[in-house]
């Protein structure tokens, strides 16, 4: 493989999804913590006191390897892909500087009261620390998703051919682009998902060794009913007001991830199929039996025409394959986690779920699947944006660095699947450790008292 253009692709997929493997449960995580140590604070409870303390520990380590991994990537802006760089440097040298300044320093500097903090300060001023960290968490995440959804519809620029770059004209019409408010809350709502089935993971592994331990259980409730909530927003109304922009601008995504190869009125929804490249072919495909159900979905008028592939240059259509698998397995599993939410809530009401050891299981090694979701995700957003790196604007062909060679990204490439194969060991090491150990058992007096 010598084609510069796909190997720094490679490169790039590999670092921004290693390390977008963290950030969902950082932020979801802290979510879920400023519920705990609320109910500590305001209770004095010590179960959910100790439960606070424990999955901290988890926080810290998910948000040091998120932090390391996420520099690297900024490097390959100018490394890897210097024509995109200065194409978009007048529009993402803002979001980005706002994304350091205002939430990443909120985030890590009460990160560090948050957790050095505990019985040195007030109960309130300690919960406030962990409100804060996860507020800096989701303002990082809307400063990144406005550089990215920029991408995907740009808005308030102009474009200086002769500089070849984009000039920024409008700031309010750049963050708040077609697509900034859609992902945001889709990927916020993910990320809430992420966090609580890290929560519920990590409690079931601990219930099903010892299913009397108090700070484990407290977790659990918590995490069951943000899980069930959160799983039910990212699919409506996050998921489908989403889907219902992409439809409005990148009908191309939309044919692609849809497999609808042909324009109609009344188009229908594929459940499944088997794609084909070449020719664009869409076999054993499997049918929602409500005709016009796509229509409807994305412009609301089961009559409504829908572009398909065939209204798209050959060369502006995106690869079929990817798109179409990723989102599809992104849906199938949004609704597996609602169903694992709705059953694990209903044995929750039934003061059965601690002691469900199959239930216990299942959510258990349900731990990564959210994080595999999310994945699922970027790569539908990303490819299916394909071959545009700014839509419509510049190919990604045309935005690499020309003097970057093949051997040096290779290098690169391997490189960083090394290291980051040892992170993650490292990091999945620490994990489990932490999780053998568990929140200490709280004795009954200490409840009572």
């Amino acid at each position: 493989m010598d084609d510069p253009v796909l190997l720094s692709r490679i490169q790039f997929a590999i670092t921004v999804g290693f390390h977008f493997l963290f950030p969902p449960i950082s932020i979801g995580l802290a979510w879920v913590l400023v519920i705990i140590e609320g109910v500590a604070w305001r209770s004095r409870n010590p179960v959910f006191e100790e439960a606070g303390r424990f999955f901290a520990k988890l926080l810290a380590l998910t948000f040091a390897v998120g932090v390391a991994t996420g520099i690297v990537m900024e490097f390959q802006f100018g490394t890897n892909w210097a024509v995109y760089s200065k194409f978009v440097g007048d529009i993402f040298g803002a979001p980005l500087a706002a994304e350091a300044l205002f939430a990443f320093f909120l985030e890590s500097s009460f990160l560090g009261l948050y957790l050095f903090g505990r019985n040195r300060v007030g109960k309130g001023l300690h919960w406030f620390s962990i409100f804060l960290v996860a507020i800096g968490a989701t303002i990082s995440a809307f400063w990144i998703l406005v550089a990215n959804s920029w991408q995907q519809t740009p808005a308030g620029f102009i474009l200086n051919e002769t500089a070849g770059r984009a000039e920024l004209t409008s700031f309010y019409d750049a963050v708040f682009n077609p697509s900034t408010l859609p992902r945001f809350f889709h990927t916020l709502c993910a990320s809430l998902v992420a966090g609580a089935f890290f929560t519920i993971g990590v409690a079931a592994f601990i219930l099903r060794r010892s299913a009397d331990n108090q700070p484990a259980r407290a977790a659990m409730r918590v995490g069951v009913i943000v899980g069930l909530v959160a799983a039910i927003l990212t699919l409506a109304p996050t998921g489908h007001d989403h889907a219902r922009q992409v439809a409005r601008t990148q009908p191309a995504k939309l044919a692609a991830i849809e497999g609808l190869y042909e324009t109609q009125s009344q188009a229908p929804l594929i459940a499944f199929g088997v794609v084909q490249e070449h020719p664009p072919e869409l076999h054993a495909a499997v049918y929602v039996p409500i005709p016009g159900l796509l229509s409807w979905m994305v412009f609301g008028d089961f009559d409504a025409e829908v572009k398909g592939l065939d209204a798209f240059p050959p060369d502006e259509i995106p690869p079929l394959w990817l798109t179409f698998v990723s989102f599809h397995n992104m849906v199938i599993l949004g609704s597996y986690f609602i169903l694992i939410m709705f059953i694990a809530a209903i044995q929750l009401w039934r003061r059965k779920l601690f002691h469900s050891r199959w239930l216990l299981w299942v959510l258990a090694w349900s731990l990564p699947l959210p994080v595999v979701a999310t994945q699922f995700g970027w790569v539908t957003a990303e490819v299916g944006r394909q071959p545009w790196i700014v839509y419509n604007l510049l190919r990604t062909a045309d935005a690499t660095s020309p003097t970057v060679t093949t051997g040096e990204i290779w290098f690169s490439i391997i490189l960083f699947t090394a290291i980051y194969s040892l992170l993650l060991a490292l990091y999945l090491f620490m994990l489990v450790r932490e999780t053998s150990h568990g929140p200490q058992p709280v004795k009954a007096q200490e409840v009572a008292s």
